[in-house]
């Protein structure tokens, strides 16, 4: 048998394109290295946000050396000299902050808080026959309901495979970010009373009781003004960083890597 030579034909190659800032190649280790800070669905996306990071890094640490900051020896405290010598962020004023409450008055709201019962018919969420017989089964218990032939505590103690069984299905108060937000959305629209549909969630089918609905109310602007200052003031920064990044970008020449930048900087 004749053996065929295969010299380096077996080496890994890399798919991606070397990575540039002007004449310093960021190394492939290092961006390999960068990519497990990165955690992505695609390697290649990964590899993108890791080689834009430490692109953006090297960016302001050259920067760094042309004003003449690279005597301070830790690179954070040289990279945090060039943005407090180069970037230009607006200054908010009293009448952006009332403009963007008036224009969000949403945002501003106390918590609704809700005082909520079910009975609970559980079903995997992949065991479709099982989720087709429990809704047969919530639809009986909740006409026994509306039409008065059953007390809610008892068929939640007989029926539901929730905890909240022991209490009569009462699942306390709740609010917004407190449950799962299929089974969150259509109950925080509901008003107090036991509700003729049956909801369902990935844990199986809710035959839900408002028993209490506290609505939020609208905060006064002087309440919320350090929040809407503090995100404001976040927004143009970031802003401002980004386009002072790609500006450092065109003019020293990046290449291998999409510099096109979110919003939210890579690199705090």
């Amino acid at each position: 048998m004749q053996l065929i030579p295969i010299g380096d034909a077996e080496k890994p190659r890399n798919q991606f394109p070397p990575v540039y800032v002007g004449d310093t190649l960021i190394p492939e280790a290092d961006i390999a290295r960068e990519m497990q800070h990165h955690p992505a669905e695609e390697a290649v996306d990964a590899w993108h946000q890791a080689a834009k990071s430490l692109v953006i890094r090297e960016l302001l640490l050259q920067q760094a050396k042309q004003l003449g900051l690279d005597t301070i020896e830790d690179e954070e405290d040289r990279i945090a000299g060039v943005l407090e010598q180069e970037l230009d962020v607006p200054d908010l004023t009293d009448q952006d902050c009332e403009r963007f409450y008036a224009a969000n008055p949403g945002r501003f709201r106390s918590p609704t808080i809700m005082a909520v019962s079910h009975v609970l018919l559980a079903a995997a969420p992949d065991d479709v026959q099982e989720r087709i017989r429990q809704e047969e089964v919530g639809r009986q218990l909740l006409s026994a309901l509306l039409d008065g032939r059953s007390r809610f505590a008892d068929l939640a103690k007989q029926y539901s495979a929730c905890e909240s069984r022991h209490q009569g299905g009462s699942l306390g108060q709740i609010s917004r970010g407190q449950t799962v937000e299929e089974f969150e959305r259509p109950v925080m629209s509901l008003h107090e009373g036991l509700h003729p549909e049956l909801i369902e969630s990935r844990y199986g089918w809710h035959i839900i009781r408002v028993d209490q609905r506290i609505d939020g109310e609208q905060l006064p602007y002087e309440h919320v003004k350090p929040q809407i200052r503090q995100y404001l003031n976040e927004s143009v920064t970031r802003r401002a960083f980004r386009q002072y990044l790609q500006v450092l970008a065109a003019e020293t020449c990046v290449e291998g890597v999409d510099m096109e930048l979110p919003d939210s900087p890579l690199m705090q």
